[in-house]
This record gives C-alpha cells, sequence and structure tokens, in this order.
C-alpha cells in the first residue's frame, strides 16, 4: 500500500486496536471473495439457501426481531454547532458522540473478522461520485453493499488516486435496542453505526453517506444529493427526457422509476428507462442544466405488495442472484411475501416459524430485496454514464386525499423551491390512529437532511443564477379521493398520462390554467383516452378549492416560521405572494 493510502491504514489501524477482531478481511469485491462469504453465512445460518429451481443464486436473511426497520430516534447529526443540524435532525456534540460510540465499540469485536470494504458511490469514473470505506463484522453486510455499490479493486484504486473517502465504522454489536446509536458527523466525514444489522442502519453508503453526509458534502461543494427516484421516458419521437422525483415513503417510488406505459403508447412507442429507485445526486453541467447519477448499484426494495400487477418491473428483477430479509417462505423454499398474488402460500413466516396469521404475517411489512440495478428489465443503459442524466423536470409529491389536485407546474425556481419544502402526506389508518393528519416531510427528505433544512432550502434557492437552466418543477398526487373514500385517479401505469403532461410543458407544447398556485392542466391538455373519470373526479382533479389554498397556505406559513431566523427570506415572500393572490 502507498503512503496515498497512508491515512486508511492508519484507521484501520485504530479500529482494529478499539474493537479487537480475530483478523481483518480487506474486501476486494471478487467473484471468490463473495462465493467464500456465502458459504461462510449459509454454514452459519446467517443466509438460508432459496429453491435453486426457482430463484437461482438466492438467499433469505432473518434479522432480529428487534432489529427490522431504521431507527430515526437513534440518529444523530453531530455538528460542532447545534444550530448546523437544525430542528429537523437530533444533534450531539462531536465530544460527546464519539466518547458514547468508542465505549460501544472497545472490544466489540472480538472473535469476529473486521471487514474493510472500499466503495464508490456512482460510476467508478464519474466525476459527481464520492467514494468511501465501511468497516464492519457484518459479513451480510459486505455480501449487501457488493449489489449497492461499486466495491472493492477499483473503489479502492480512486481512493488512492484522490485520497478523501468518507468513514463509516459499523457494528452489529450485541443487536440490543437499548445499544444502538446511528451517529453522523458531517463536518468529519464520518459514521458511526452500532446495534444493528437492519439495511438503513448497516449499509452506510446508503442513507447514512448517499444522503445525511452526501447533503452536507453537496452543499459544500455545489451540487444537490436528493431522496429522488430517476427515469428516463422516451418519446415515439426517440427523445428521452429524464425526470427526478420526490417522494415521501409508501408514495409508490420504485412503482414509478419502474413504470410500464399503458397498451395504447406502448403501440405508440412510448418507453420508461429506471436509472435509479432511491436517490439522486445532481450536479449543474457546463451547458447550465442539471446532470444526475444514481449513487447506488442496486434496488433496496420493500417486498410487501411487489407483485406482477403493481410491479411487473420489480418483480422480474428479484428472480435470480437476489437477498431477501425477512419474507416468508413456501413449502419449497420460494420466498413468499404478502400482496405477492402468485398462486402460492406461505410455509414459514419471517422469523422462521410455521406461519399462522392470527400470530403474524409471513413477511415483515418491511421484509426487503437487495439486487443489481442491472437485473430490472426497464434499467437504462445511461445509468453508467460517468457525466449523469440531463434533468428536464424536478417532480414532487406526496398522499394527499383532498385538496390537491393531480399535477400543477411552479411558475419558477423560487416557486418551486416553496413547493418542495411545504410537500407532505398525510398519515393512514394502518400507521397511526388518528387518519388524514398532514404531515410536512420537505424534498421527502426529513430524516435524511444532514443540516439545517433552512440552510438547506437556502442552498436549493442557490442554483437560480445567471446562466442557469434549471428543470422545471412540478407536484403530483396520485392519491386523491372520492367522497366515497376511493381514489379518483388509476395511476401505476397510466401516470405516464401526467409525466406525458410534463414532458410538453418542458418543451412547450403543452397549454395549461394559470392559478394562484401554479399552472394547471385543463382537462383537454392530458391525454384521457381509456380512462374512466366521474364527473366528482373531473372536477376535484384538475380543480382549484380557493377556500382550501387559503387554509394550507396560512399552515404553510406558520411551519416555515418554525425554521427560525436562518430560513431565507425569499421563500417566506413566496408565500406571502401566494397567500395574496389566493385571498384575492
Amino acid at each position: 500500500m502507498t503512503s496515498k493510502l497512508e491515512s486508511l491504514n492508519q484507521w484501520v489501524a485504530e479500529v482494529a486496536h478499539l474493537t479487537r477482531p480475530a483478523a481483518i478481511h480487506w474486501c476486494d469485491g471478487s467473484d471468490a471473495e463473495h462465493a467464500a462469504l456465502i458459504a461462510r453465512m449459509e454454514a452459519d445460518g446467517t443466509l438460508v439457501r432459496l429453491n435453486e429451481a426457482t430463484h437461482p443464486g438466492s438467499w433469505l436473511h432473518r434479522s432480529h426481531p428487534d432489529d427490522v426497520a431504521r431507527v430515526e430516534h437513534l440518529t444523530f447529526v453531530c455538528t460542532t454547532e447545534r444550530e448546523d443540524a437544525g430542528p429537523n435532525n437530533h444533534w450531539m456534540a462531536p465530544d460527546a458522540a464519539h466518547a458514547k460510540m468508542d465505549a460501544l465499540f472497545d472490544g466489540c469485536m472480538q472473535g469476529r473478522t473486521l471487514y474493510v470494504i472500499p466503495y464508490c458511490m456512482g460510476p467508478i469514473d464519474s466525476p459527481l461520485s464520492r467514494c468511501g470505506v465501511e468497516i464492519t463484522d457484518s459479513p451480510y453486510v459486505v455480501a449487501n453493499m457488493r449489489i449497492m455499490t461499486r466495491m472493492g479493486a477499483p473503489a479502492l484504486a480512486r481512493i488512492e488516486r484522490e485520497g478523501t473517502f468518507v468513514k463509516g465504522l459499523h457494528s452489529t454489536g450485541e443487536l440490543d435496542p437499548e445499544r444502538r446509536f446511528i451517529m453522523h458527523f458531517p463536518e468529519e466525514l464520518t459514521i458511526k453505526s452500532y446495534g444493528s444489522g437492519y439495511g438503513g442502519n448497516a449499509l452506510l453508503g446508503k442513507k447514512c453517506h448517499a444522503l445525511r453526509i452526501a447533503s452536507w458534502q453537496a452543499r459544500q461543494e455545489g451540487w444537490l444529493a436528493e431522496h429522488m427516484l430517476i427515469l428516463g421516458i422516451e418519446t415515439p419521437q426517440g427523445q428521452t427526457h429524464y425526470i427526478a422525483a420526490a417522494f415521501p415513503s409508501a408514495c409508490g417510488k420504485t412503482n414509478l422509476a419502474m413504470l410500464i406505459p399503458p397498451e395504447g403508447y406502448r403501440r405508440a412507442g412510448w418507453k420508461v428507462w429506471t436509472v435509479g429507485d432511491d436517490i439522486c445526486w445532481m450536479r449543474p453541467g457546463a451547458d447550465g442544466r442539471l446532470y444526475a447519477i444514481n449513487p447506488e448499484a442496486g434496488f433496496f426494495g420493500v417486498a410487501p405488495g411487489t407483485s406482477a400487477k403493481s410491479n411487473p418491473n420489480a418483480l422480474a428483477s428479484v428472480q435470480a442472484n437476489t437477498i431477501f430479509t425477512n419474507v416468508g417462505v413456501t413449502a419449497d423454499n420460494q420466498p413468499w411475501w404478502e400482496g405477492i398474488d402468485n398462486g402460492l402460500a406461505p410455509a414459514l413466516d419471517w422469523r422462521g416459524e410455521p406461519f399462522d396469521p392470527a400470530t403474524r404475517p409471513a413477511a415483515h411489512p418491511n421484509a426487503r430485496f437487495t439486487v443489481s440495478a442491472r437485473q430490472c428489465p426497464s434499467y437504462s443503459p445511461m445509468a453508467e454514464d460517468p457525466q449523469g442524466v440531463p434533468i428536464s423536470a424536478i417532480v414532487f409529491g406526496g398522499r394527499r386525499a383532498s385538496l390537491v389536485p393531480l399535477v400543477f407546474q411552479a411558475r419558477d425556481w423560487t416557486h418551486g423551491v416553496l413547493v418542495g419544502a411545504a410537500m407532505g402526506s398525510e398519515t393512514t389508518a394502518a400507521a397511526t390512529g388518528a387518519v388524514g393528519v398532514m404531515r410536512r416531510d420537505p424534498m421527502a427528505m426529513k430524516p435524511f437532511c444532514g443540516y439545517n433544512f433552512a440552510d438547506y432550502f437556502a442552498h436549493w434557492l442557490s442554483f437560480d443564477r445567471p446562466g442557469a437552466r434549471l428543470p422545471a418543477v412540478f407536484h403530483v398526487n396520485w392519491f386523491r379521493k372520492g367522497d366515497d373514500g376511493k381514489f379518483l385517479w388509476p395511476g401505476f401505469g397510466d401516470n405516464l398520462r401526467v409525466l406525458e403532461w410534463i414532458i410538453g410543458r418542458v418543451q412547450g407544447t403543452a397549454g395549461a390554467v394559470e392559478t394562484p398556485i401554479g399552472h394547471l392542466p385543463a382537462e383537454a391538455d392530458l391525454n384521457l383516452e381509456g380512462v374512466a373519470l366521474s364527473d366528482e373526479a373531473r372536477a376535484k382533479l384538475f380543480g382549484l378549492d380557493h377556500a382550501g389554498w387559503q387554509a394550507e397556505f396560512a399552515s404553510i406559513g406558520r411551519d416555515l416560521e418554525d425554521y427560525g431566523p436562518r430560513l431565507p427570506e425569499a421563500l417566506r415572500q413566496e408565500q406571502q405572494r401566494i397567500a395574496r393572490a389566493l385571498a384575492a
């Protein structure tokens, strides 16, 4: 190892001194290494081989029953100044956080192997990509990071060239919920995660690096790290427009990223390409446009609800070479989850016990699949382009049963930033006791922004400068309901009808009606051929409830005040401008 890697070698030595592992293994990402790891995990029961005839090269992992999801209340951003973390994050002083974590890490890897995982977020040769190194004692993490990132020797070579990397230290510890923390030190580009083996807490390249740390890096370096899918829409004329879209969880991100056009659109020659389903890094190019990469190399998707009807491309992706976590299995060892609708029945539940619907569901509601993005039938050939893809439109959306129309366009960039800052979703009966409670989730980044939201909004606004050719900004709502409580819009593939209008607006060919909240399509502006909409649906999907929007903008104004003196004045003025227009 050359001197450029001296800081990495020194850090590995320090961690080994603290954690006292039985062995140290530097991951090279090779097939031989992977096969040896898998064999080891199969031998000790960490992985269970699934049916080779139906799901070749696929495995089931059952996590500890107390370790099945992200732990927001145990996730901290540790900046020198509390205000830099902002009201949107739990904060701890860096010295206190390091002391707390180092006490947990002390001797925690005794009898275990310490794995050093060099990885690259984004195409290995892209100037937009950033590298990291995760140290972990979990072979399950190694196997997942190999799918989710560009891991191994090529990443190490890039780290050696650049000399900078994000440091991530992880141990499953005792899997004790009382001894579980995820700490982020953005000023040091460091992550420390202890006590969880779950993906979002343990695969440190994902939310920890690619969003919380990267959002901080992006602000320092003049780009954006966002919780957004990226899809390409190819028109019958052969032009491809790329759209980045942000939705809170349970709003159909993966479904939209892998959308299959309605039959009429397919016949006409429309195609949809998947670049990414979860995270988007965007940077201004020389021509003033925003160019985006998907920093991830795989999908870490929610299994329950995925079916041939809801998302055929996702289901096709996971038929081989997939790691399933916390799903049920059939009698012949095929993965099974609620909503798969494949005519089979579960024999064992996610805890490995005989399935009894009275006890628990077969799959945990947050059961996951980890699979290479290349296995997706709609995978875009541009996904590995080092320059990224040019973004034509940015779309925000939430789950709103009332008030919010099917789609509207922001009038300019500042208005678009306000639309993103004010976006939210209503709670469902499954989540909480109270139904229809509106929770704001700015840009779908509430759990993931690594610094003060007020500064984050200011960073977004800063992209509007001379020479910029910024994407148009839109808001969509697939979830509007009628008086009978049923959805008014068919959704799924038919969402392409809305995306077609969005592309038409970008090209200057689609009509719109100007309103105080933005540009709305008239009913005739959308291709609704073959879609049966009631009079109520037409009125609510394309109409504007003035009184309701006045109340909404009063609420947005109160929410903005919560960000305090750092809130950009331009955002406050934009809220007031629209409130006045609604009142008039």
